[in-house]
């Protein structure tokens, strides 16, 4: 067997060792995607039973982020597209018009966009809500409660001790698998 010029053969020694250190690298590697793995799969994320949830308030002044981590979330499957919507427009408003005296979101998240008559598309700017469920109340009181809050977990820091779920008055903040972090309207938790 010919040898390349200026390399120095490999002993056998050389050889086993560099075999050992790649096979510790990786089993090390290996050990670690593992525990990743499990720490992600076995993780723990609060979340709001929207069953529950009364919609205090108190997602938007207790988290301890600000604007708070919980947002509005449109189921669009069970929303009625109305004109007249209790989750867009104040319970008291004269005219059905986009003007901000009309809405019912104190900073304006609520976007809504003509379909047809007499039918509108309302989209939340995640951006701007603060999550103090104001439109979720109106739309549970004059609709068919296809708003709701979530806790985004893009967002929230995932406080062991979260500030919201101690001052939430319903017991509505609950502990659910880090795999499946979001309750759907209608789950039980």
């Amino acid at each position: 067997m010919k040898e390349k010029p200026g390399k120095e053969p490999q002993s056998r020694r050389e050889f086993m060792r560099t075999g050992i250190r790649g096979l510790a690298g990786l089993t090390v590697a290996g050990i670690a995607g593992a525990a990743a793995r499990t720490a992600r799969q076995g993780s723990m994320h609060w979340q709001i039973n929207p069953e529950k949830c009364v919609q205090c308030g108190r997602c938007a002044t207790e988290c301890v982020l600000s604007p708070s981590a919980v947002k509005c979330v449109h189921a669009f499957g069970v929303c009625g597209y109305c004109d007249l919507c209790g989750g867009y427009h104040q319970p008291k408003a004269k005219v059905t018009d986009t003007a901000a005296e009309n809405q019912l979101c104190p900073v304006g998240a609520i976007r809504r966009r003509f379909i047809e008559d007499p039918y509108y598309e309302y989209v939340i700017d995640e951006s701007l809500c603060i999550g103090c469920g104001k439109c979720v109340k109106g739309c549970n009181s004059f609709g068919n409660g296809s708003l709701y809050l979530q806790v985004r977990h893009d967002i929230c820091v995932n406080c062991n001790d979260c500030a919201i779920a101690r001052a939430c008055p319903s017991d509505a903040f609950v502990r659910v698998p880090g795999d499946d972090p979001y309750l759907l309207k209608g789950e039980q938790a």
